[in-house]
């Protein structure tokens, strides 16, 4: 393999002549486990307890406390071991192994359950760069070369400890962790405002599609009307694995797009309503020219003058259709309880269209702020490529 001028070939890949590759073990003052065991008879309410994270709590170089619990002192005091200090790695051990992130100075002083907890030394080893590494597509290839098990994998700290690692000059881990944090800040400002969108989007459906408030200039009459009287309802026919194939039009079934196939069965759009297993009731829309699968019942109006489709697509997403559903051991909607559904809409069309349009606008939004959120990880990613392996310095 030929190396350009001022790098060298390591056991960790290509890097620059100025790195070095070291163990974790080498360049951490402690690597042990977290609490390994039951500390359920331990969980406390009251807010005296001590923050007690879990797998399920740990994200790529952050945290998130859904669900998060706390510990008694007494408890925290017998597993001194496992108390967190500012700096710490915190890596899943098992279960989505190798994601990383660095014990902030919030958590100073919680304890954690089975997760892999290292020390860098601070005078050579930034925390937030090593994060970075064990997050990067190389960071995980090297942990998925460590890790132990068959159907539960899991990473030992005897393995981590021997791990070799590309170690830059310090300033330039740090300058690598700045800027990929940078971007780290942006996506969760992004997921933020993508989260507060659709919230607002939730918040004026409840309010559009109930009539609870009205757009100005509209004062006309709801009614009551059972779905049959403005969809016909079917079922198409189901397409079986042999048929489908890697071309052709998508096959919308109970999860989505399933599969592909040759043969179109609209030439527009449609609403469908899951009607059989676990997504039983879920209400989706079609792209155009595309077959739809028995396990969904279509709802097409488009030769109904009482409704227009994109109003009802917005308007079926608020319905509550567990009524319709039958069946225990496999839960199913069938067509006469799902013709009998009653739903209640303005009859002036103005109206119907004005309600949604604006939240195909809302739509609108939010895909773009999702095109520019998956666009700027996509960004950080190559943004790892280079700096991770030292193809571009920083400093």
């Amino acid at each position: 393999m030929e190396v350009k001028p001022g790098y060298k070939l390591t056991e960790v890949g290509v890097i620059p002549e100025d790195w070095d590759v070291l163990p974790l073990g080498s360049i951490t003052s402690l690597l042990t486990n977290g609490f390994v065991g039951t500390a359920t008879s331990a969980y406390v309410d009251d807010g005296e307890g001590v923050l007690y994270i879990q797998g399920f709590n740990v994200q790529e170089n952050g945290f998130n406390f859904y669900g998060i619990k706390r510990v008694s002192r007494l408890f925290h005091l017998r597993n001194q071991k496992s108390c967190l200090q500012e700096g710490d790695l915190l890596t899943i051990q098992t279960g989505d192994i190798g994601v990383t992130a660095v014990v902030s100075q919030e958590l100073v002083g919680a304890n954690c359950h089975a997760l892999i907890i290292s020390r860098p030394i601070k005078s050579g080893s930034d925390p937030h760069y090593y994060s970075q590494y064990f997050n990067s597509e190389r960071g995980r290839s090297a942990i998925k070369k460590i890790e132990t098990g068959t159907t539960m994998k899991h990473l030992n700290c005897g393995d981590m400890r021997d791990l070799l690692l590309p170690l830059p000059p310090l300033p330039e881990q740090r300058a690598i962790a700045a800027a990929l944090s940078d971007v780290d800040a942006l996506l969760d400002g992004l997921d933020r405002l993508i989260a507060k969108k659709r919230n607002l989007k939730q918040a004026a459906m409840q309010q559009l599609l109930t009539g609870q408030t009205r757009l100005p200039g509209f004062s006309g009459v709801w009614e009551v009307k059972r779905l049959g009287e403005l969809v016909s309802l079917y079922q198409p026919e189901t397409i079986s694995a042999q048929q489908f194939n890697e071309s052709g039009f998508p096959v919308y079934g109970a999860n989505g797009v399933v599969g592909y196939y040759h043969k179109p069965n609209h030439t527009s759009w449609q609403i469908t309503v899951t009607c059989r297993g676990s997504t039983c009731g879920t209400v989706n829309r079609t792209v155009e020219y595309c077959w739809i699968t028995g396990n969904a019942m279509v709802l097409n109006c488009d030769h109904n003058q009482e409704v227009i489709k994109d109003f009802l697509y917005y308007l079926m997403l608020v319905q509550d259709l567990t009524g319709c559903i039958t069946g225990t051991g496999q839960p199913q909607i069938v067509r006469p309880p799902l013709a009998e559904f009653k739903i209640y809409l303005p009859i002036d069309h103005n109206e119907q269209t004005a309600i949604a349009a604006i939240l195909s606008d809302m739509d609108t939004e939010i895909a773009a702020l999702e095109a520019r959120r998956d666009k700027t990880r996509a960004l950080k990613q190559g943004m790892m490529q280079e700096l991770l392996t030292g193809r571009i310095r920083l400093v």
